[in-house]
């Protein structure tokens, strides 16, 4: 009790109701975007039609070397941030490891609330849970496309599946490893954007509930509202 009592007192309690409104608009959005998606034509459910349209086409080919091709390609999104997250996460925490000389620097920047060393450590601490988690979603992504393009390269020769029910259920399941995989490599990216408004706390509590709210609204616009979703669905 007295524990959590000192933990409570580091942060005046605006701070605590603007980390609170973070992680609430992070979780809140990604379970609204996954049932929204269900219901209405997201980037994510109409990209992942398009796998599956991919995948049908897949078991009619008898050459899939541009099958593999598309998978190396779309790997290579989440490698290069998995290398760019573990470089990030190596800068925070060399900031961590000489914190008091960065915390008078950020106490330069205009506007930047002055805060002990200590509250400055936990915000650097939040950036590094954020881009850990993201360097986890890349890298389980990563696998995941090897799985795809595992299925890709097992695919029997179209003349080899005995009906057309087994034609579709082998598709149907690669179309569903490839659109994991995807939505995976999507968690990164929303932690990458998160990261912009938990970077605003550095400034004060209130710019980091402003920051959330208008990440989160971006991200609503992109995936449901962007000109590319349009085209996706015509």
């Amino acid at each position: 009790m007295d524990l959590l009592l000192a933990l409570w007192r580091v942060l005046p309690w605006i701070d605590w109701v603007a980390l609170a409104s973070f992680f609430a608009a992070w979780v809140g959005y990604a379970s609204f975007a996954h049932r929204r998606g269900l219901v209405r034509p997201s980037v994510l459910a109409s990209t992942n039609r398009e796998r599956m349209r991919w995948m049908r086409q897949t078991t009619f080919r008898d050459n899939r070397v541009i099958d593999g091709v598309v998978v190396q390609n779309l790997s290579s999104s989440p490698s290069f941030f998995a290398s760019t997250t573990i470089l990030i996460i190596g800068g925070l925490l060399a900031v961590l490891s000489s914190n008091e000389r960065v915390s008078e620097i950020v106490r330069e920047i205009p506007f930047a609330v002055r805060s002990t060393v200590l509250v400055f450590d936990l915000k650097i601490v939040l950036l590094l849970a954020i881009f850990i988690y993201a360097f986890f979603r890349f890298t389980w992504a990563l696998r995941q496309y090897s799985f795809g393009a595992l299925l890709v390269a097992a695919a029997p020769e179209p003349e080899y599946f005995t009906d057309e029910a087994q034609r579709l259920a082998f598709a149907d399941r690669a179309g569903r490893v490839m659109g994991l995989a995807a939505e995976t490599f999507n968690d990164g990216l929303r932690a990458y954007y998160l990261s912009f408004a938990a970077t605003a706390w550095f400034f004060s509590p209130w710019a980091l509930i402003g920051a959330t709210i208008g990440v989160v609204f971006i991200l609503y616009q992109r995936e449901f509202r962007s000109d590319v979703l349009a085209i996706l669905n015509a």
